[in-house]
């Protein structure tokens, strides 16, 4: 693999900015990796508050318990070992869960986790573990239910699991069996083409559809690519971690109007540097849900209560302080209060995080300081798009850079057309067109003087006339473009690979394309890649 750095243009504002050093945001944050010296304080630091976080023990046995269902490694075991004892520290990446691993953006955020991990307890000289949070406890189900693969013939095929209505369930709650995986499960077989390989990804995806519900599933396909580099999994629905979280939850509810007002003033902070929010601060925000009969819904508060805004459910704050005691299970963060209990279950040294991520992380540093804690140092996901080899020749033969792939190829294309042209029938064209109303145009004028309805009608047949040339034109376009249809679909292929939809490969592309490809071992080449924190997207030609 060749690796090229290629900078992408735009992205979050606020983000950007904090890749760049940018010293007007930097005080939203907990410090940058990049710096030796921030992962030195931050281990101190870390080591002097120990007390403060969930005992290590419990924690343990709750993540020994749900590893031992879908991540049975006897790396992932050593790893548990070491995240017992008091000097062990942990990368942590998480996301939401999806169909067969979802967007290679998830593989690549699990390749930075625990390329850092290594990395870091080499220049610590001290255990540091790979953990990923999923994030089971959100209940978007449209955002999890699909794929996208890469079809034999270059084009995008969305997979889709098909679910009863799923109201606003936390989506490790919501039971999806074996038939439901089984349309997805056969569009996958016919997709990929016949490899050496595919016999072993299509059974890690069959025994993956058989966990019973798509968190499962999705930690089952993880565990099986990942566990063997003593990847940690973790997902933050588990009842049994809940019961941890009780004192956090406790001071989240007992301090919410304190933090929701640190969330509006640093806020106020991002818009005055302009910036915007990546998560919604809005006035009267909880930041916490709350599951009623299976319904995860956003506390609010009004008139002194505790509510959500279609008024399900309603509690005084010693009445939601009292649930809490009884029923851990029935409470969940959200975007701004995740990092939060991130911290505290978790001796995180650094934390994984995209650019979306790392533009609402900065709105919760006063939140972390309002409870006595200091946000971990941001380490940005490493982010990549694969060009093969064959995909790279075409990209060369057309003289086609990566840059011009990303702002589109359309203008490329026509040009690329036009210059098949060896007739030059499109000047010739234009010089028919030109010559003809040089000509037309001034008898248009004469017959005007005979009968002013002349003009116009003179101005019209002209119109048509053009018209009909313009036809002509277009079908010998036509004609010449079907005899470069080959390299048109060439073209096509390059951007529905690069590019599908429109979007970064990553953040389409499912990895089973890849792996079905170069197996399982393509995993550990990407581990093998020189690390690169800073941000910037790279290609990888194969």
């Amino acid at each position: 693999m060749n690796v090229v750095p290629e900078p992408l243009p735009g992205g979050p504002a606020l983000a950007q900015a904090f890749l760049r050093g940018d010293e007007k945001v930097s005080h939203l944050f907990g410090g940058s990796y990049q710096h030796e010296s921030t992962r030195q304080e931050r281990a101190a630091w870390l080591d002097s508050q120990s007390d403060s976080r969930v005992d290590r023990s419990r924690l343990t046995e709750v993540l020994r318990s749900y590893n031992a269902k879908f991540n049975h490694h006897e790396a992932v075991r050593r790893s548990l070992e070491l995240l017992e004892q008091p000097e062990t520290l942990v990368i942590s990446g998480g996301q939401q869960s999806g169909l067969f691993t979802g967007p290679l953006l998830v593989i690549y955020k699990i390749i930075t986790t625990i390329t850092a991990a290594r990395e870091a307890s080499e220049e610590l000289g001290r255990p540091v573990v790979p953990l990923f949070w999923i994030a089971g406890e959100d209940h978007d189900w449209d955002e999890v239910n699909h794929t996208y693969v890469l079809d034999r013939s270059g084009e995008v095929v969305k997979l889709k699991i098909e679910a009863e209505e799923t109201g606003r369930s936390p989506v490790s709650y919501i039971p999806v069996g074996e038939e439901s995986f089984a349309r997805p499960l056969e569009q996958l077989g016919e997709l990929l083409q016949e490899s050496e390989f595919k016999q072993e990804i299509m059974e890690l995806a069959s025994n993956a559809a058989r966990q019973g519900s798509m968190t499962s599933a999705f930690a089952e396909m993880i565990g099986a690519l990942f566990g063997r580099f003593g990847l940690i999994l973790l997902d933050s629905a588990d009842p049994a971690l809940r019961a941890l979280e009780k004192p956090l939850f406790r001071a989240l509810i007992e301090k919410n109007d304190d933090l929701e007002a640190s969330y509006h003033k640093t806020a106020d902070d991002i818009f005055s540097g302009g910036h915007e929010l990546q998560a919604d601060v809005a006035a009267g925000g909880a930041n916490l849900f709350y599951i009623h009969e299976g319904m995860r819904l956003l506390l609010v508060k009004k008139d002194g209560r505790f509510t959500d805004r279609k008024g399900h459910v309603a509690f005084s704050k010693e009445e939601l302080l009292e649930l809490l005691e009884g029923h851990p299970e029935r409470f969940s963060n959200n975007v701004l209060t995740r990092p939060l209990m991130h911290e505290y279950l978790l001796p995180v040294l650094a934390t994984v995080l995209g650019q979306g991520e790392i533009s609402y992380w900065g709105i919760t540093g006063r939140a972390f300081a309002e409870l006595g804690m200091k946000m971990p140092p941001i380490l940005p996901r490493m982010s990549y798009t694969v060009v093969e080899g064959t995909l790279h020749k075409h990209m060369e033969k057309y003289g086609l850079t990566f840059e011009d792939v990303l702002v589109g190829l359309e203008e490329k294309k026509r040009s690329w057309l036009e210059a098949q042209d060896e007739l030059q029938l499109g000047r010739k064209f234009a010089e028919v067109k030109a010559s003809f109303a040089s000509m037309y145009d001034p008898l248009i004028e004469e017959i005007g003087t005979v009968q002013a309805g002349l003009l116009k009608l003179g101005a019209a047949n002209k119109e048509k006339i053009l018209d009909q040339i313009d036809f002509l034109e277009g079908k010998v376009v036509s004609a010449m473009a079907k005899q470069s249809e080959a390299a048109l679909r060439q073209w096509e292929r390059i951007e529905c690979s690069l590019m599908p939809l429109g979007r970064l490969q990553e953040r389409v592309y499912n990895v089973t394309y890849y792996l079905n490809k170069y197996g399982l071992s393509w995993l550990e080449h990407l581990l093998e890649l020189p690390a690169d924190y800073s941000g910037t997207h790279r290609v990888l030609y194969m």
